[in-house]
């Protein structure tokens, strides 16, 4: 299908479609190294498009393309499996398994070294989130905000292709959200991996994003830079922006 986002060698391009139940007009591309934050009101289908991205949930008509490789075209019926696509998820809610400790729960993102080694490369993740010392803890004995952190090693030990993070402000206080800020920065400065998440709090967008991109009723109506789109008026997320109540303007 031809897509209005064009494919690149290296990053991440989707083009999405469908009509219902969950309307899908998306054309999005994001380069290594950069993030992209997902905005727009609740049911807009930000979450649904990151799961679309992971194998998660298949559109009626798309095109995925990740650093070259074809994960989804509906039109040559290529569709990959969740398991063999190198998505690195973070659920809203974590998804930790909650019978394994910390260690446990990032061991399981790699299966795909030997045995041998996934002890010590689980721990060398935890302790790249901040974490080393909690290895032994099972999520119940975990804070919101060291959940997260498990979660967002868990994504990473599966050398993924991309990054999504699903709502990773929603849930954690101020404190924890500057500490995920400067985290996401830490994880942007290290990595080539291509970064997408959903935010409803565009404060958080601003600081942790290069694009904003903003889905009204399923469909991307305006992506760009993240400061000079809320910075200009006339912009389509500035006048979604004044017209949703429960949206702060970020400082």
């Amino acid at each position: 299908m031809a897509t209005g986002a064009a494919d690149m060698a290296d990053g991440l391009s989707i083009a999405l479609r469908q009509p219902g139940p969950i309307a899908l007009d998306v054309d999005i591309a994001v380069a290594p190294g950069k993030t992209l934050a997902l905005v727009g009101s609740s049911g807009a289908g930000k979450t649904t498009v990151l799961r679309a991205i992971a194998g998660l949930y298949r559109p009626r008509r798309g095109r995925v393309v990740c650093n070259g490789t074809t994960w989804l075209d509906s039109d040559r019926a290529i569709d990959l499996p969740a398991q063999a696509r190198r998505a690195g998820f973070v659920f809203q809610h974590y998804a930790l398994f909650p019978h394994l400790t910390a260690l446990g729960n990032v061991m399981e993102a790699m299966l795909h070294r030997p045995r041998a080694e996934r002890p010590d490369a689980a721990a060398a993740m935890l302790a790249r989130v901040h974490l080393e010392a909690y290895a032994d803890r099972r999520p119940d004995a975990l804070s919101g905000g060291q959940q997260q952190r498990v979660a967002i090693a868990r994504a990473l030990a599966r050398d993924p292709d991309v990054l999504l993070l699903d709502e990773p402000f929603s849930a954690v206080d101020h404190p924890t959200r500057r500490a995920l800020h400067l985290l996401l920065a830490e994880i942007r400065a290290s990595s080539p991996v291509p970064i997408i998440l959903v935010s409803h709090d565009l404060e958080d967008a601003a600081r942790s994003a290069d694009e904003i991109c903003l889905l009204q009723h399923g469909r991307s109506v305006e992506i760009g830079p993240a400061r000079a789109l809320l910075d200009d008026p006339d912009s389509r997320i500035a006048r979604w922006l004044s017209s949703a109540g429960d949206v702060a303007m970020p400082q």
